[in-house]
Formats: structure tokens, sequence, C-alpha cells
């Protein structure tokens, strides 16, 4: 055994234990580093890219994948090292060509007269040192872009000097993707003027910020699991989406609620093989080693989802995209919720299709001669606000889109933030739906990414039967009835919730049923046979819940005959157990006495579902009835 003995001080001094090193300006602990990351230089590669092109006043151009955290190192860089400046962040892509500099008529201060100027955003005069950030430049209009390359090369808009205006920086950020750009640059001129870095997901501070973020979870074996996935699967899951999926997590949400809806597809985290083709889909595998490592749930569904989401946006200010067939009743779900959560505010929404850009922002000069945006009056105060984005993805024109595309990314209009937004909340419909395509816009990966949770909705996650009930009583217990019991999965997909609602009001009118199904064309309505609603409808002879009160001494006794005969129940137990399992909220309140008579004489087996997946309200009453059931 070998030891060593230790070096004595040198006389008059005394031995001290060795101090630490000092830990980064900014930095503190968390459960991932609960010490200063071990070789972190305290700046990232982007960041000290950022503080060179200041120092040396040159244009810098930044090229990386979307969502490893180009433009938020900007928002927490800047403020920190330059404090006295200010960030002034221009999303390219949703500029429309009067943003940045318009010529308006002005009055002369010297002759009086009316003369043309030009005028800038008023943004580029803050009145301080500024840093300019232009994001997704390469996603501009051509009318955009040679405005765009004059700032870049000259640091000039058209009259304007941006450097007198207080201008130290001008940076453009890209993702190089032609399939998340519009162009590329090619003009060697341009080209010249600028320093350009290619950067990917090590050269930014994203593992620090999420650490940060999530500072009670030790984030070390998501951070080790991400970086030995394969290239084109780390591309798939970025930063931006790993921090989606770890918010999904806390909230108790599926994980896979995390992933982008592109096109209205879920992103599947497949592997790429050799010729390019989409290979081995690891999607429940990756979700479950991350939901493992943050000791959380991964659920595969939750009760009620579309309020729960509408909740937690609330609470965390997200922003959340809805998908769900037509008709299904979400968007009157998510107003409801979001009154709810505000107090009985009304949410501000906008119906996409009939959009236009003046009915969010216009352009006006202002009497120091710069170019100002007028926001309309619903963006403007202090109280809570919530945006609800109706038809997402039917925008009326390229300009609305641009403008939602503003506010949805980056909670800004025409560069202003809006004061106390609580949350978006985007509702669309799927690309295609009954085999039919419907009239929707594409989207990419780095538009979908911008949504915390992408939700797709089901119509039995709706709860507008209960509404249906309440508004138009016995008559719509008897559609809802026919809906559940005597149609198939594809006639309930055709009957909307909307639809049924058409068939209650046709009938208590005493038209004809048919004239409220969709109508094909050529004479062709909805291919669902209304024959046994209308059958009901007349009172022939069925069996609902309300036909089971009406007869539970009856259907009581047929139950324990069928208990008696054997331990699996029989038939009339099966269509007991329908009933029962079908039925809405209300209506087990309304009959309570009946239902706990006959569900005490149906197997174990068929009782215990009505627990599975239920709502906590739906759960609470069934707990209230099977305590009623005599033990023994």
């Amino acid at each position: 055994m070998s030891t060593t003995t230790p070096t004595a001080a040198p006389p008059g001094t005394a031995a001290t234990a060795q101090t630490p090193p000092p830990r980064p300006a900014g930095w503190r602990p968390s459960a991932t580093y609960p010490e200063p990351p071990e070789g972190r230089p305290g700046v990232s590669r982007l960041e000290s890219f950022i503080d060179a092109m200041i120092d040396m006043g040159q244009t810098g151009q930044i090229f990386g994948e979307h969502g490893i955290g180009k433009t938020a190192t900007f928002f927490s860089h800047l403020p920190a090292a330059y404090p006295d400046a200010e960030l002034v962040f221009v999303p390219a892509a949703n500029l429309t060509p009067d943003d940045l500099l318009a010529n308006a008529p002005v009055r002369d201060a010297t002759t009086g007269e009316l003369v043309l100027r030009q005028l800038v955003m008023s943004q580029l005069r803050p009145g301080k040192p500024f840093v300019l950030l232009i994001d997704d430049s390469l996603q501009a209009g051509a009318t955009i872009q040679s405005q765009l390359m004059q700032i870049a090369c000259n640091w000039t808009l058209g009259e304007y000097d941006l450097r007198e205006l207080g201008c130290i920086g001008v940076f453009l950020t890209d993702n190089e993707s032609l399939a998340e750009t519009a162009a590329r640059r090619s003009d060697l001129a341009v080209l010249d003027r600028m320093v350009t870095i290619r950067i990917t997901a090590y050269d930014t501070s994203w593992r620090q910020q999420l650490a940060a973020k999530y500072r009670d979870w030790n984030l070390r074996e998501v951070f080790t699991l991400w970086a030995t996935l394969a290239p084109a699967l780390r591309e798939l899951l970025s930063p931006r989406t790993l921090d989606h999926i770890l918010a999904n997590a806390r909230e108790g949400f599926p994980l896979r609620w995390g992933l982008p809806l592109v096109n209205g597809e879920r992103l599947r985290l497949a592997e790429q093989k050799d010729n390019g083709r989409p290979g081995k889909d690891r999607t429940t595998e990756v979700l479950d080693r991350i939901a493992a490592a943050v000791g959380a749930a991964n659920p595969a569904a939750l009760p009620d989802p579309v309020r729960a989401v509408v909740r937690a946006a609330l609470r965390n200010r997200w922003s959340v995209l809805l998908q769900g067939p037509p008709g299904c009743g979400k968007t009157e779900l998510v107003r409801e919720t979001v009154r709810e959560g505000l107090d009985g505010r009304e949410p501000l929404y906008f119906s996409m299709p009939v959009t236009n850009v003046e009915d969010l922002c216009a352009p006006i000069p202002t009497t120091d001669g710069s170019l100002d945006n007028l926001l309309a009056g619903s963006f403007l105060g202090p109280e809570p606000k919530a945006i609800v984005w109706d038809e997402y993805n039917r925008p009326k024109d390229k300009a609305a889109f641009a403008k939602l595309m503003e506010i949805t990314q980056e909670w800004s209009l025409a560069g202003r933030r809006v004061e106390n937004l609580r949350a978006q909340i985007a509702v669309q419909n799927p690309p295609y739906h009954l085999g039919r395509k419907l009239l929707v816009a594409r989207n990419n990966i780095a538009q979908a990414t911008r949504f915390t949770v992408s939700l797709t909705v089901e119509p039995g996650d709706i709860p507008a039967n209960e509404w249906l009930i309440a508004k138009y009583g016995a008559v719509a217990e008897t559609v809802l009835e026919w809906w559940k019991h005597d149609i198939d999965e594809d006639g309930r997909a055709w009957i909307t919730k909307r639809t049924l609602e058409r068939l209650i009001k046709l009938h208590q009118r005493g038209l004809p049923l048919e004239m409220g199904t969709v109508y094909l064309g050529d004479g062709e309505y909805a291919p669902v046979s209304l024959t046994a609603l209308l059958d009901r409808l007349s009172n022939r002879p069925v069996t609902g819940l309300r036909e089971l009160a009406q007869d539970v001494d009856a259907w009581e006794a047929r139950l324990r005959t069928a208990a008696h005969a054997s331990s699996e129940g029989s038939n009339d137990s099966d269509l007991v157990h329908q009933v029962l399992a079908n039925a809405e909220l209300t209506q087990l309140k309304q009959h309570q006495a009946a239902v706990a008579r006959l569900v005490a004489l149906l197997p174990p087996k068929l009782r215990s579902t009505y627990l599975v997946g239920a709502s906590s309200e739906v759960q609470r009453f069934w707990i209230e009835v099977f305590a009623l059931i005599p033990r023994g």
C-alpha cells in the first residue's frame, strides 16, 4: 500500500482547503447541474459569435436547424451581456411590404406643405443602442428581401442610416433546409458583405436553459438519450420539441402531445434508412425513456382532454393546437373553457377565413416621422387575454397568415408585445376527413413546433351530448340513443354533433330529417340510414336508460335471473351494461336510484369498466353508486 506525505505549508502560512473555481456569472444550481458543467466555457459558440460581430461591426449570418435555440440565445444573451442595449426582433417571414419602410405624406416643418417622406418602422428608433435580429430572413417575400439585403449589406434602410439610429449589430438567422425556407442567397455581391456561421444544437446553451426551466428534474439521462440518437432523429427531436415533451410530462399529459402535427400527421421519431426512406419507428420507446428518466407518467390518454389542455395553456402561457373533425363542437368547448379560466371574459376570437390584416393591425405615420402600427383595440389593455384562432389552417391570404405566424410564434403583433396574453389556442380541421380532402393549408416542421401541445381531438372528447340534453331535453336523449346504439362508427363520423342539433330542430318543426344531413350533391346525402331514428322518434319500442328506469323492477328481476344462471351474465346483462356505459352523466344522476339497483346485479368485470378513462366527475358518480351496493 503506497502512501503520500502531504507537503508542508510554507512557514508563516496556514494550510487551507483548495478554493473551488468561481461559478460563471448568472449561473444557478439545478437538479441537472448542481455545479457548473465540467468544461463549460461560460458562453456558447453562438454567444461568442454574437459578441464578436457586435465588436467588429459586421453583419452576422447564422444558419442552423429549426428549434435548436438560435433566436432564444439572442433573447437570453443580449440582456445579460449588453444591459443598456435593446433587442429589436424582426420575424421576416411575417413581414408585409409596408412594415419596415413606407412612403407617406408628412407636413414639412419649415414650409408647412405636404411632402412625401420615407417612414421607418418605429421599432428601429428605440432611442437607445439596439441589436437588430432578422429571423427567418430567407422566408421573406421578394419585396422584403431587397429591404433586408440593404440592411444586411450597408446597415441602411431607405434614406436611414441604422447606425445613426443607434444600431450596434445586425444579424440574420435562418434554417438552411429548403423544406423550411423559400430560397437561398446566391448573389456573391450580397454574400461578400456578411460573416457566416453554421451551427448545430451543440453550439447553443439549450441544455442549460432546459435545466434551469425544469430545475427540480435531473435531465442528464434525457440529454444522454438525445445525444445517442442518430443525427436524423436528433433533428426531429429538436431541443424545442424536447422542451414541449417535458412540458407535457410535467402536466401529466401523454408525452406524444409534445410532438408536432406536420400537415395534420403526428411527427414520428423514425430512423432513416440508407436510401432515405423511414425506418424503425422509435417514438414510443424514446418517449417512454424520457418519462422514466424524469419520473413522470406517460398515459395513453386522458379524460376530457380539450378542457385539460386549454386550462394548462392558461396556467402556463402556452400556444396549443387542437385538430379535430368538423362539427364536433371543439371551438365552442374551447371558448367556454377560456371564459371559465378568465373569470367570465370572452376570448379574443378570430375566424381565419374571414380575418384580414387590417382586423389585427394597420401601419400609420407618427408625428416623429416613424411608421407605427395601430393594433386592434381588443389586443390593448392590461386585462388577461386569450386568443382563439379558429380554422387556423384556413387563412384568408398570405398577409393574414404572416401576421398569424408572428403572434403564435413570437407573442407579438407588428413588433409589439400583446400585454397580459395568457394563452393562444389554435383550432383546425385535419387535411382529410371521411376520405375527402379538406381545403386547408400545409405547414412545415418549423411552424408546427411552435405549439407546446398538439392534440388530435375525437368527437368523444367533446361533451357536446350534455349540452344537447340540457338544451333540447328528451328529444336530444332519443336522438343520442340512436347515434350511440343504432349506427356504426362510420355513421357516427358522418353525423357530427352539429348535425345532431340540426336533426333535433328539424324534428321539432316536423320537417324531413334527411335535409339535416350533409348534402353531397346530385341528390345524394350522407350515407347514413335514418330509419331507426324515425322509429325512436315515433315512440316505437326502444331500450334506453329512461326505459330501464321506468321498468326497473322487471329489469332487476331479469338481471337477477342472469346472475344466478352464470357469473358472466346474459344478453340482458350486456344490454344494460351498454346502456349504462353510453349514458351521459346528467342521465345517470337523474336515474341514480335505478342505476344503483341495476349495476349491483351486473358482473364485476363489467362494473369496473365504468371508471376506466372516465372524467373525474363520472368516476365520482360511480364511486358513490358502488358504495350503495350491499356487501356480502
